[in-house]
């Protein structure tokens, strides 16, 4: 028996919850159960009340605002207590064509994928302007060389999630839980692939893109953050190297000038060379602590994850 839930963050969503819920398949193919679960961020106005009348099963409230990444964690927390085999996140403005969910389980159904991301005509979507459908390609093509994966559309939050791959995510930004579960996930080496899905159209502003340069900035950060945390040494080594390389040159600059007879007046140089090599290998020594505890992290969380699994057992027998 395969049991699905349908996770949906909500904050303040009264207007729009109504009509996504109705929207919601009530049979998928390889399911035998599906349940709504709506995670609550807070809200100040009659969300929960609308989303209750509106059939759903479970209600998961926090007391204030806390965020898209950290409810979207909780929902996933929240959906593997209540004993789903796949979770499916969806938006509570109702942006994706809920009759997709069934495209999206397939490829887990069938064993082909652990996660799978909708992927948005970004090229067909009306009120994306040119400058943002480049940023969301460009963004995509990002992550996908940071991730090792072929997900073509990055930022959709449209994705089905197997409860085993659901207990080793770990969300650490408080913006946005879409780039950085793609990026831990391919590090983790899961199976991750992209289905087509469709859209509706826009029922509200998008609240977490509030302007483009702070998307793109939050973005970065994000992406930076994550090819750090997964692959340290390489990062540092990098960092370090250019450095190293850049006062090695300055260095033969100035040997130049001192076989010429005539180093006496760029000592400044010298000084560079020796402060930006003397940096870049302090860098690429970082990098090897770095990756060192990086390694003690990835201990962490595999172990972390048994217990997931034994606690699951345990719950299983009882």
């Amino acid at each position: 028996m395969k049991s699905l839930v349908i996770q949906i963050p909500c904050f303040n969503e009264a207007e729009s919850i109504g009509a996504t819920l109705a929207a919601l398949p009530t049979s998928v193919p390889g399911i035998d159960e599906i349940e709504i679960l709506i995670i609550d961020d807070g809200s100040t106005d009659e969300t929960v009340a609308v989303a209750k009348a509106a059939g759903a099963h479970h209600v998961f409230s926090f007391p204030r605002n806390r965020g898209l990444a950290k409810a979207f964690l909780a929902g996933l927390e929240e959906s593997v207590r209540l004993g789903a085999d796949i979770i499916v996140n969806t938006d509570a403005d109702n942006q994706y064509n809920a009759d997709d969910i069934a495209t999206l389980v397939a490829p887990i159904v069938a064993g082909q994928a652990e996660i799978v991301v909708g992927a948005r005509p970004i090229s067909e979507i009306a009120h994306f302007s040119l400058l943002k459908r480049a940023l969301q390609r460009l963004g995509s093509s990002v992550v996908r060389k940071a991730s090792k994966t072929d997900v073509a559309d990055a930022t959709s939050g449209f994705r089905a999630i197997t409860r085993d791959a659901a207990q080793q995510l770990n969300v650490f930004s408080d913006y946005t839980y879409t780039l950085e579960t793609i990026i831990q996930a391919g590090q983790k080496g899961m199976a991750i692939i992209s289905v087509p899905i469709r859209v509706n159209g826009e029922t509200r502003p998008s609240r977490l893109i509030t302007g483009i340069p702070s998307y793109v900035w939050h973005s970065m950060v994000t992406i930076i953050r994550m090819s750090i945390t997964y692959r340290p040494l390489r990062f540092f080594v990098w960092l370090g190297g250019l450095a190293f390389l850049a006062g090695f040159i300055i260095g033969i600059r100035f040997l130049g000038f001192y076989l010429g007879g005539v180093g006496g007046g760029h000592v400044q140089s010298l000084i560079l060379a020796s402060m930006l090599m003397s940096m870049g290998f302090v860098v690429v020594v970082t990098g090897i602590l770095a990756d060192l505890i990086a390694v003690n992290r990835k201990l962490l969380e595999q172990i972390a994850w048994r217990i997931k699994k034994i606690e699951d057992k345990q719950n299983k027998d009882q």
